[in-house]
């Protein structure tokens, strides 16, 4: 029945349109790059059918969309699978909205509803603003984030990689953590070393923290085996290691994880796709929070996976108002068809 629904309909056009977004506030360094700025805009498909549907969503790279109009929807996507023709791949998250507003439910239903629509958060958006307004300036972002709904925060560390001192930006990483936990002593703690620790460096900082109780580390340094693996005896289970974010060997990664080197899977919500995601998952021998930083559309595509799918406790927010429903620490999906979330 729903693959002679989705036979029905036919491809008329795909088009672009820009779409907006903000953050709360300008959001500063992190170990590597420069302010990540207030928000700006993207490219965003829309994909319309002969009787009228229509999905929108983001690209997960270049194609051409000569090779996509006139099809019949079904030779594109199964909704049990994925995208399923090469030249659409480009075309996973459109898609995916329009096969799931045809059949009239919302994505997470269609990939299974293995999870709950209430999905764990966490603000992604506390980076090094101190270098700029001092412990002030953090007080008032978790703060903020607070407000908006946040009740976990992830912090950016490694200062001492490129802003400051080695030693004084080790010491400034410890300071903001132990803020973080003596302000909100409840909040799940992440912290995020974008792979500017050594692995000494990153004792010394875990010696320092340990009373805080970390939830996870998330790519303290590239994923050299024996690093992690001196890690992982580090720990002895106390925190997870979250990684595969930054241009991810994927074998490489799922390797790790069937070694109980990682602990949470971080490939990107728009790099790595829906359709792998949905083939990988199975494969994962651990959790997956795939990254979501950057758009606010990000949170809510790697909310309606984590429904989805499952296997996902906790997911990251980008701070920005407009595209997701954040309840008391949770995205609060809802039961509209496709993604949920209108042009």
């Amino acid at each position: 029945m729903t693959g002679s629904t989705l036979s029905r309909h036919v491809i008329s056009s795909v088009g672009t349109v820009d779409v907006r977004y903000e953050y709360l506030r300008t959001i500063g360094r992190n170990s590597f790059l420069g302010s990540h700025g207030n928000g700006g805009s993207v490219s965003a498909y829309v994909v319309e059918t002969n009787r009228g549907a229509t999905g929108w969503g983001l690209p997960l790279s270049d194609g051409d969309p000569g090779l996509i109009v006139g099809r019949p929807v079904v030779e594109l996507i199964d909704p049990e699978l994925g995208v399923i023709d090469a030249a659409a791949e480009f075309l996973d998250y459109p898609l995916h909205d329009l096969a799931a507003r045809i059949l009239d439910v919302p994505v997470y239903a269609m990939l299974g509803g293995a999870g709950s629509p209430r999905v764990r958060c966490y603000s992604g958006g506390i980076y090094f603003d101190d270098l700029d307004g001092g412990l002030d300036a953090i007080r008032h972002n978790l703060a903020q984030d607070h407000a908006f709904g946040f009740r976990d925060f992830k912090l950016k560390i490694g200062r001492g990689h490129r802003w400051m001192d080695v030693r004084a930006g080790l010491a400034r990483d410890i300071e903001v953590t132990r803020l973080a936990r003596e302000l909100y002593p409840d909040a799940a703690i992440l912290v995020d070393g974008n792979d500017g620790f050594t692995v000494n460096g990153l004792f010394e900082y875990l010696d320092s923290v340990e009373d805080c109780g970390l939830y996870w580390i998330e790519e303290p340094f590239a994923e050299r085996r024996p690093d992690l693996q001196a890690l992982h005896e580090r720990l002895q289970g106390s925190t997870r290691v979250a990684d595969g974010e930054y241009d991810p060997d994927v074998e490489h990664v799922l390797a790790l994880a069937n070694e109980g080197l990682i602990d949470v899977a971080l490939m990107d919500v728009i790099g790595h796709g829906l359709t792998k995601w949905r083939q990988t998952m199975p494969l994962l021998k651990a959790e997956a929070s795939p990254h979501a930083w950057g758009l606010p559309l990000k949170t809510l595509y790697a909310a309606h996976l984590a429904a989805g799918l499952g296997n996902t406790p906790i997911i990251e927010g980008v701070p920005g108002p407009g595209t997701y429903t954040l309840e008391d620490g949770h995205v609060q999906l809802s039961e509209a068809p496709g993604f949920g979330l209108e042009l």
